[in-house]
């Protein structure tokens, strides 16, 4: 490694000034700049900002060493090869920090400002070598801010020993927490070094398994980006390559071994609970959209895993979870593609045909040993009952939807009503609510209903005119005669997933487009008014590559 030239004095420090800030980054001279300035803007509390630059071959370097003859607070190193990964430039700067505290940034997120002062003035109060605060998904281009495991950072909190709260394992990120900076050394706490991918579920278990004390607030210490529609994916949205889920395993199988090999089997139970529930789910999710021999890996990857887990294990974890490990261990080749995506989805959804083997729910007449487990004993707003929604959109414009049973338990309680909801995903701002009564089907095993569609009313002012179709979310909520409410996401079905221009009083044109979304949900892209239209028509066409008229 080679330090940045122009060597200067040490920058004055007060004593307040305790934390060192780690920002990686490799070929990011594009975004590095607003991160280092995110936390150089964190103030009086910064003894020093250290980026390290992991051999990028673009103007990463050139942009940090312009930044740190402007800042005295930055310094810069520069690695001569590519580690090939995150976790050995952050132990390059964990080792080169000066600070009692040490704090992780990627180059391509930002700290909100006020998060260091958050952090620091818990971890003081408390004397504590980890304090944890609250990480928020943010969306780009879009405003929409998703928080990351919100239920652990609601209201403040001394946690200690970390072995008697479990649920801290599901929050695997390093980026979003203060460390002594003398504990992780003294303890040997380090990234893995070289191409490790999700690095970071290895270090946060080797962080509790020392088991510390760990304070936790409530405010927002870290601005994680999501941009899905860029060039080169980040490792979390980069999950195409199997191998990239092979590499997931592996990090879960090392974390696993860290807490047992501490003799933390609380949290080691925990670990694999989580990861049936998160990390299960979310891959299942996407299956569908994978070629045949992805499918076959990773059905082969997964059932090799799994089937080191114990009965306990499955038993801890969420019923759609469970279910869906019970029916990977139940089968040697991939099944049942469609029905895995829909139960996976969030919230879950069952879809028919419901077997029964010895009076038992089991997942269907060919995979009898994957029992459905404690379906029975579901509360009535955990059902993962599925509703098809059918757009029909023209004229007048509506939904046909059908409740679908489950194994009794809807008939049981009684549907009367179903409320359709909708909200924009980008900020969750709700749109109208569509109320219909429900009528029993002649097969005795659905209800339907029908329900207009108010388009116009989504067409909020601010939308038309940018060019882009804003995505609305759909919900329902069936209401029953026994007071019980259950709730679904709708599945699309139908032929009327496509775009659709439709005349308006309101707008003059609206433009809407069912659609279902990676979990099978119906959605709907809006967007109104002919220029809006003319820009959406252009970018099409410059897209096949023809010249827009």
């Amino acid at each position: 490694m080679n330090e940045a030239p122009e060597p200067r004095p040490e920058p004055a420090r007060t004593p307040s000034a305790q934390v060192s800030i780690v920002v990686i980054a490799y070929n990011d001279a594009t975004l590095v700049g607003e991160a280092v300035r995110s936390a150089l803007a964190q103030g009086d509390a910064i003894a020093e900002v250290i980026a390290v630059d992991d051999a990028s071959t673009d103007r990463t370097g050139q942009v940090l060493d312009d930044l740190a003859r402007e800042h005295p607070r930055l310094r810069v190193i520069h690695r001569e090869d590519n580690s090939g990964g995150c976790g050995t430039p952050r132990n390059d700067g964990l080792r080169a920090a000066a600070g009692r505290f040490v704090m992780f940034l990627d180059s391509d997120d930002v700290l909100p400002a006020g998060a260091v002062d958050a952090l620091l003035a818990a971890a003081l109060r408390h004397d504590t070598p980890v304090t944890a605060g609250l990480c928020v998904r943010r969306e780009l281009p879009g405003p929409r801010e998703v928080p990351w495991q919100p239920d652990l950072y609601r209201a403040p909190a001394l946690l200690g020993p970390v072995t008697a709260h479990p649920e801290l394992v599901g929050d695997t990120l390093c980026v979003n927490k203060l460390y002594d900076r003398a504990f992780l050394l003294d303890h040997g706490i380090l990234f893995p070094d070289g191409r490790f991918t999700y690095e970071d579920f290895v270090f946060t278990s080797r962080v509790l398994a020392a088991a510390p004390r760990l304070a936790v607030v409530p405010d927002e210490v870290y601005i994680w980006h999501v941009r899905r529609s860029a060039k080169k994916q980040s490792i979390s949205l980069d999950r195409k390559d199997v191998a990239n889920w092979e590499a997931r395993i592996e990090a879960h199988r090392t974390s696993v071994r860290i807490f047992a090999d501490a003799g933390h089997k609380g949290l080691a139970h925990a670990a694999r609970t989580k990861f049936l529930d998160h990390d299960l789910r979310m891959y299942v999710r996407e299956l569908h959209t994978r070629g045949a021999d992805y499918r076959q890996e990773w059905w082969r990857l997964t059932r090799a895993y799994l089937a080191g887990f114990e009965e306990s294990e499955l038993l801890a974890a969420t019923a759609p979870a469970r279910w869906l490990a019970r029916v990977l261990l139940a089968s040697e080749a991939p099944v049942d593609s469609d029905r895995l995506t829909q139960l996976a989805a969030r919230p879950g959804r069952l879809l028919p045909p419901y077997a029964r083997d010895g009076g038992r729910p089991v997942w269907s007449s060919a995979l009898s040993e994957a029992e459905l487990d404690g379906l029975d004993a579901l509360p009535a707003d955990q059902l993962p009952v599925t509703v098809d929604a059918e757009p029909v959109l023209g004229t007048r414009s509506l939904l046909r939807l059908r409740v679908h049973e489950l194994y009794g338990r809807v008939a049981a309680a009684g549907p009367v009503s179903i409320d359709v909801e909708l909200r924009r995903r980008a900020d969750g701002r709700r749109g109208p609510v569509h109320t219909a009564a429900l009528t029993p089907d002649p097969s005795g095993d659905a209800w339907t209903a029908e329900t207009a569609l108010d388009l116009g009313a989504l067409a909020i002012r601010g939308d038309s005119g940018s060019g882009t179709p804003v995505p609305w979310d759909l919900t329902a909520q069936v209401r029953c005669a026994d007071g019980s409410v259950l709730h679904a996401a709708l599945r699309a079905t139908g032929p009327g997933l496509r775009r659709h221009a439709l005349p308006s009083a309101r707008h003059g044109l609206l433009l809407a487009q069912p659609y279902a979304t990676t979990g099978g949900a119906l959605a709907l892209r809006m967007a109104s008014g002919m220029r809006t239209a003319w820009q959406i028509a252009a970018r099409k066409v410059r897209r096949v590559g023809g010249p827009a008229r």
